[in-house]
């Protein structure tokens, strides 16, 4: 029973360090997000300059997983260089060491003052205050975790069993390096992984050698979640989390080959929990010195092994051919197969949408959230691409068309963005209430969706063929969608006034959803304006003279 509670004591310290740590990032994001990654975004103009610009900004952060996502993020956008982006990272990776270093410090006494200061500030109105707040109080509540794990861990110097598995664990280096790399890659956190190892190194139990190999590993494991994070950003993303991972993987492999000549150097170290602060700083540093010369080689190894059409997958674009930008036609031709890709996922979005309301699944609404991300993913590329076709090249035509192509893939995108991010937290919230729409509101629901779906699957084809006809049809459509949405609230208001359970308690899911309809078919509709004003089709205004 007592090794239970030490186990339930400990992993409950464990995981209130890792919320602490999650308020204090979103804390920092919300206070100084905006500056922070425009600081990030300016300060690439060499490797040394990006080298201390993810060294400054992951200070701020508190996370070097963070810094992977954001950076990885701002490649796919074409802000920063591989190159720079890998001596981002490796600053990084520096900065989250030295904040180990501070939290090493017995500030347990600080626990209860930030706390109380951050409730009191992050319930305030202004934005900047309460995300201070929450910083602040995260930081108390990860100072409070080190407070409990270490009286947690006491008891541990004393355990038999836990020395014995310790010593076995010590004797298999690869096993060592994989468990901490698990648990790093499971809680998303290097640095909570090593606070960990340092709690349980000051309980005595574990010798230097372990410290070293969980280290190794901890570091290994951060690694890995910005691989999965980037997937959706695109293959250039992709392989800048994958480079962080192979930096961080033949780190671990040289520590490990060089353990026997580098223990006898830990032999001045009374407190072996300052040993595993101190080597992962010493760790990181190291990766710097090394790693840091040879990024641009580096880059173009992994460009060479993960090529874009290796590592495309699921989410990265199909018909972007980087041959055809020097020829705006073929280059136009590609975007516009490449449009019409992001319209049938969005399509695809509404059917799992309805699908998912009047089922209450949510296993199938969660499935919206990657589609989304693939179409952001999608437009992000076409955008790119749109960008880097030789504009000299084109006459007014064509000009006009990769207009149309971009105005209808932002379109596109943001119906993508209502579907995720308003529909399906409806749809959500209606599965968690556990509520039913009234048999009559539930068909006039279902009848705009698929009048939607309809729409755009007619926006598709105006788009491919700018057939006037077509877009006249379209356009239509719109008054259509409106005259059912009035009529929908009108009998959604008599169900309300006759009182209708059903009805009382899905009011205001019903009538957003309505609203958010209503604006999808808005931006589906908005493709046939070019091509109608093009016609003389279209009048200026829908005000009638006075």
């Amino acid at each position: 029973m007592s090794s239970t509670i030490l186990l339930i004591d400990l992993l409950g310290a464990a995981a209130l360090l890792l919320w602490g740590l999650r308020m204090l990032k979103a804390g920092i994001n919300h206070a100084f997000g905006p500056q922070l990654r425009r600081f990030l975004s300016l300060g690439t103009r060499n490797r040394f300059a990006a080298f201390g610009t993810g060294f400054v900004t992951t200070l701020g952060l508190q996370s070097s997983t963070a810094m992977a996502i954001m950076v990885s993020s701002f490649v796919a956008q074409g802000m920063v260089t591989p190159v720079m982006a890998q001596a981002v990272m490796l600053g990084a990776n520096v900065g989250t060491s030295v904040v180990t270093q501070v939290l090493a410090f017995d500030l347990g006494w600080l626990a209860p003052a930030a706390i109380l200061v951050g409730v009191i500030a992050s319930g305030r109105q202004h934005r900047r205050t309460r995300g201070i707040g929450e910083a602040v109080l995260g930081a108390g509540l990860m100072l409070l975790s080190l407070k409990l794990m270490s009286e947690a861990t006491l008891p541990m110097r004393d355990s038999e069993a836990l020395a014995a598995f310790f010593a076995l664990l010590g004797d298999a280096p690869i096993i060592a390096i994989l468990l901490s790399a698990a648990l790093a890659a499971a809680s998303a956190s290097s640095l909570a992984v090593v606070l960990l190892v340092m709690s349980l190194a000051a309980a005595g139990g574990i010798d230097a050698q372990l410290c070293l190999l969980l280290v190794a590993g901890a570091n290994l494991g951060g690694a890995l979640p910005p691989v999965l994070a980037a997937s959706a950003e695109g293959p250039a993303a992709r392989r800048v989390a994958v480079t962080n991972l192979v930096v961080r993987g033949l780190g671990a492999v040289i520590l490990m080959f060089a353990i026997g000549w580098i223990v006898p150097l830990t032999s001045g170290y009374t407190n072996l929990g300052r040993l595993v602060v101190d080597a992962h700083v010493g760790f990181n540093i190291a990766l710097a010195a090394i790693f840091l010369p040879l990024i641009g080689p580096l880059t173009r190894t992994l460009a060479r092994v993960l090529p874009d059409k290796a590592i495309e997958g699921e989410y990265g674009p199909r018909h972007l051919d980087e041959a055809a930008l020097a020829d705006p036609p073929a280059a136009l031709a590609a975007a516009t197969r490449e449009t019409l890709r992001i319209g049938d996922v969005v399509e695809n979005m509404l059917e799992v949408s309805l699908g998912a309301l009047k089922t209450n699944d949510e296993m199938l609404c969660q499935s919206i959230f990657p589609l989304d991300d693939k179409v952001d993913a999608l437009e992000g590329a076409v955008k790119l691409y749109l960008a880097r076709i030789d504009r000299t090249k084109m006459d007014d035509a064509e000009t006009l068309q990769a207009n149309a192509i971009l105005d209808y893939a932002i379109n596109l995108e943001h119906v993508g963005d209502i579907i995720e991010r308003s529909l399906s937290r409806m749809t959500l919230k209606k599965i968690e209430k556990q509520l039913l729409f009234s048999e009559e509101g539930m068909q006039e629901l279902e009848e705009l969706y698929l009048d939607s779906i309809d729409n755009l699957q007619l926006a598709q084809g105006v788009f491919l063929s700018r057939d006037k006809r077509m877009a006249r049809r379209l356009m239509e459509s719109k008054v259509s969608i409106r005259h059912k949405e009035k009529i929908s609230s009108s009998s959604h208001m008599a169900r309300l006034q006759d009182g209708q359970i059903a009805t009382l308690q899905t009011t205001e899911i019903h009538l957003d959803i309505l609203r958010d309809l209503k604006r999808i078919n808005a931006h589906l509709v908005s493709v046939a304006y070019p091509i109608l004003e093009e016609a003389g089709m279209l009048r200026e205004s829908r005000l009638r003279k006075t």
